[in-house]
């Protein structure tokens, strides 16, 4: 929106984060520039200031649109955006955490190495609570600071974490002082029901809530946002600045996406497509392959093919002559946790295009034959 001021400039109204309010920026009238035969050359100084307003226009248009998007899931906190996906955000609290004097952080015993590794880049030591079919035990071992979760669709076992588990540790992070790390992986594609609510809606004060639009959109997209509890808001937006550069251009496409209702629109589209898919897939297992069970609850890209015992590492190789693409459990087991689960198969439905899938679906179907 814009006010005109003479014949040779307008102003345009941003955010300005000091007052809080809308400041004018002077921009050049082109046409009146050119009419007039004016040169005028944009100082190193000008073109900055360029850059930082529109930085700042589209950080804030960003976070007024994802505060509206994940409402539902998320009570209010601070929202700060991210750069590179959960793991940048991940590296960003670790070193807050470090810095706070934190030791011990619980992980998951089934997950991404990836998590692992950057805490302990940070300096921080990881434990490894037991995991089964109900999600991890939700009282971390003594000594715990922090504790690492992906309740709403646990990578890899595929679990949601039940709900007496939930209550459970966000009571310890009340009593204990300690500090819940949401991961909410794939918390928007649930098909049975409604997607659950997400544990930083029930403690805000004592739970960093990370989302990202890596899988609702795609990887390269590269934004992702935190919901932080207020004391934890200004040393993570401090720890993060120095490695911040979330490209302009996205996140303002990505603020447009949300708030013009393209984003709710493709999300709808998209559950119904992994849906029918993950049903076509649990469909063809029990008419050819009765002897796999499917774990995990009916969400997310991907589902967990439990196997007769000892069959995961020659239904791999089967796999691998069909042309196929998936990995056995074992291969996220983080050592070295004494949680051993049976041998299973991790598959992704999400990544063949509609026309690849029944293809990949007969493959797969064949490997576990």
């Amino acid at each position: 929106m814009t006010r005109p001021t003479d014949g040779n400039q307008h102003t345009a109204a941003i955010d300005d984060p000091l007052s809080g309010g809308p400041a004018d920026v002077p921009i050049s009238n082109a046409a009146a520039a050119e009419s007039s035969r004016v040169r005028r050359t944009i100082s190193p100084a000008q073109l900055r200031q360029t850059f930082e307003n529109d930085v700042m226009r589209a950080g804030r248009g960003v976070r007024r649109a994802l505060a509206t998007a994940v409402r539902e899931a998320v009570r209010a906190g601070r929202l700060a955006l991210i750069r590179a996906g959960v793991s940048h955000g991940l590296r960003i609290l670790s070193r807050v955490l470090a810095g706070r004097g934190a030791r011990n952080v619980a992980v998951e015993s089934y997950g991404l190495h990836t998590y692992s590794g950057l805490l302990a880049a940070a300096g921080l030591k990881t434990l490894l609570p037991p995991l089964d079919t109900h999600g991890t035990d939700p009282v971390p071992p003594d000594g715990t600071d922090a504790v690492l979760l992906t309740p709403a669709h646990q990578f890899p076992v595929g679990t949601a974490l039940r709900r007496d588990r939930r209550m459970a540790v966000v009571d310890w992070a009340g009593r204990t002082g300690g500090l819940v790390l949401e991961d909410d992986y794939d918390g928007e594609f649930r098909f049975d029901r409604q997607r659950v609510g997400a544990l930083q809606g029930l403690a805000p004060d004592c739970v960093a809530y990370l989302g990202t639009a890596s899988n609702t959109l795609a990887p390269g997209l590269r934004l992702a946002w935190m919901a932080l509890p207020p004391t934890l808001a200004a040393e993570t937006v401090a720890a993060k600045e120095p490695i911040d550069s979330c490209e302009v251009v996205s996140q303002l496409t990505m603020a447009e996406f949300i708030t013009s209702g393209a984003y709710s629109r493709h999300l709808r589209a998209a559950r119904r497509r992994y849906r029918d898919r993950r049903d076509s897939l649990v469909t063809a297992l029990a008419q050819h392959a009765p002897e796999v069970r499917v774990i995990g609850t009916a969400a997310g890209l991907h589902t967990v093919l439990g196997l007769p015992p000892g069959k995961e590492q020659q239904v791999l190789q089967s796999a691998t002559r069909q042309g196929l693409k998936v990995a056995g459990l074992s291969l996220y087991r983080n050592e070295p946790s004494l949680n051993v689960m049976a041998d299973a198969l991790v598959v992704g439905y999400g990544v063949p295009s509609d026309d690849a899938w029944p293809q990949a679906l007969s493959a797969l179907v064949r490997a576990l034959s």
